[in-house]
């Protein structure tokens, strides 16, 4: 009985964003050339904002490089342009809302996360394709980024009064991602393919396992809990924003990478 309530509750609040959102871009999309003034010491502005512009750029890049590459690579690269351009779009209205209510966007953080990590999972699949990784291991990985993303929604936006609860179930589902792509078949897979494969997984390895780790810390600078005295302090959008820009850049990059030096071959 407790569950449906709770289930219910959900369920209303995340109607209201639903409203809310519409509404937003209703607005946004009557100002959509208009220039929002931004203060000088406004650093969570400044980094939505270089955001934008820098996964913009990347995604330009990644689109046009594709023609350059072998083949086997073009969807790899263009899954690399699909994450900093889904990116780069939800940046552009995070700024603005950021700039006109002074308050995080978190919901349209997390669209933004649940259209592009599952992608950036994606990739360890396609670059592992050559080594004969099957779809299963895709869709594990997609299901547990999805399972990481919406506990930590529930935690951040909708439960905040039990956010350690979300936040542990969060860090299983990206523990389990660390141990399948370290220790798990997508290391077995990459050693078998070695040479640019193989120095290719352990770059994204580092990414989830050093870059993803600014997202946990994000996530208890902005709820309440144990940690509250250790990352109270810190603001969330700033590490927020960094750690997207490193992290969905630099995916594309080692992709990028892997492709031109197996072109050259």
């Amino acid at each position: 009985m407790i569950f449906f309530v709770f289930l219910l509750r959900v369920l209303l609040k995340t109607m209201n964003i639903f409203t809310n959102l519409n509404l937003y871009y209703m607005t946004l999309s009557l100002n959509f050339l208009s220039i929002t003034k931004m203060a000088t010491d406004d650093y969570v502005g400044f980094t939505f904002f270089v955001g934008c512009m820098a996964m913009m750029a990347a995604s330009v890049f990644f689109f046009l490089s594709m023609s350059s590459v072998d083949k086997k690579w073009r969807i790899s690269l263009l899954v690399s342009g699909l994450i900093t351009f889904i990116a780069a779009v939800h940046y552009f209205y995070m700024r603005d809302y950021w700039a006109a209510f002074g308050e995080s966007p978190t919901f349209f953080r997390y669209i933004d996360w649940v259209l592009t990590v599952p992608l950036m999972a994606v990739e360890f699949y396609l670059i592992l394709k050559i080594a004969g990784a099957k779809k299963s291991l895709m869709w594990r990985l997609i299901f547990l980024s999805v399972v990481m993303l919406v506990t930590g929604y529930i935690g951040e936006a909708i439960n905040p009064e039990n956010a350690q609860v979300w936040g542990l179930i969060s860090g299983i589902a990206y523990f389990v991602i660390v141990y399948d792509i370290w220790l798990g078949t997508a290391k077995k897979l990459a050693v078998e393919a070695g040479g640019a494969v193989l120095t290719a997984h352990k770059a994204l390895c580092w990414f989830v396992l050093v870059g993803w780790a600014i997202y946990p810390i994000g996530y208890m600078a902005g709820t309440p809990g144990w940690y509250s005295g250790i990352f109270g302090g810190l603001d969330l959008n700033i590490i927020y924003n960094i750690g997207d820009a490193i992290n969905k850049i630099g995916f594309g990059l080692v992709v990028y990478n892997l492709a031109v030096q197996s072109s050259e071959k």
